[in-house]
């Protein structure tokens, strides 16, 4: 997650921090193109996919620790620490990572995170 100087002004991202929400948001948008079409039993026997997005997942959890301490706080309903820590089950604990963890993460946890992401870079000057 990540660094806001207490007396910016709330809406002003760090250069660092837009950059990471820039990379949360393009590395959710491929793995949700990575899976666009498939069932769970096809993206489960899919290697070449499912090393894909479980990539664009660690990058997401990297990424998310360098967010600014302001957008945190604006957004305390988004598990900004289990994203962080995601990244270690992803790298060091890959035997218990199954297919279905994966595709739940895709499908049901990356769409808030995505919204919150745009809207903090569309919202703050320089954003997309």
């Amino acid at each position: 997650m990540f660094a806001l100087r207490r007396n910016a002004t709330p809406s002003m991202l760090s250069e660092r921090g837009r950059r990471a929400l820039l990379g949360i948001v393009e590395n959710i948008e491929a793995a949700q193109d990575f899976v666009v079409g498939l069932r769970l039993d096809e993206f489960s026997t899919d290697r070449r996919n499912l090393y894909a997005v479980t990539r664009c997942l660690e990058i997401v959890s990297e990424a998310s620790r360098r967010v600014d301490a302001g957008t945190r706080e604006r957004h305390p309903h988004i598990a900004w620490r289990q994203i962080a820590n995601a990244g270690n089950v992803y790298r060091h604990e890959y035997d218990i990572v199954s297919p279905g963890m994966i595709w739940r993460t895709v499908q049901e946890d990356l769409p808030d995170l995505l919204i919150v992401c745009g809207a903090e870079l569309t919202r703050s000057p320089g954003g997309s």
